[in-house]
């Protein structure tokens, strides 16, 4: 599947590195981007809130899997999320998953503090 990657901040002649994955937050689309060689790659949702961010959606364009576009996504948006002091309440699978495998950032993981019992 091809990702809509919006207007093109490419200039005329520009050599385009065709490795290395670069993110940013795409605040107007309320996601994270990455982007190779000028191409979109792939996207992290995100809502964000004044205490709480949570990541309901993570997508890889095919022709960009295996190239490590999900983990430098899953990486910015982790650590943008600690730089705001926020907790992140992870319902992707994807973003669940890595937080997981990186325990580094369990302490940012939302736990339901709720005290109300039947």
């Amino acid at each position: 599947m091809a990702l809509d990657a919006g207007a093109s901040g490419k200039q005329a002649g520009a050599v385009e590195d065709t490795k290395t994955v670069s993110v940013t937050d795409a605040a107007e689309r309320n996601r994270f981007e990455a982007h190779i060689g000028g191409a979109l790659a792939g996207f992290a949702q995100y809502i964000r809130t004044a205490e709480l961010v949570v990541y309901p959606h993570t997508e890889v364009d095919l022709a960009f899997e295996g190239r490590g576009v999900g983990g430098a996504l899953a990486q910015a948006a982790l650590d943008d999320a600690r730089e705001r002091g926020l907790t992140i309440l992870a319902t992707c699978p994807f973003i669940a998953g890595w937080m997981s495998r990186h325990p580094d950032y369990a302490d940012l993981a939302y736990q339901n503090r709720s005290r109300v019992s039947d």
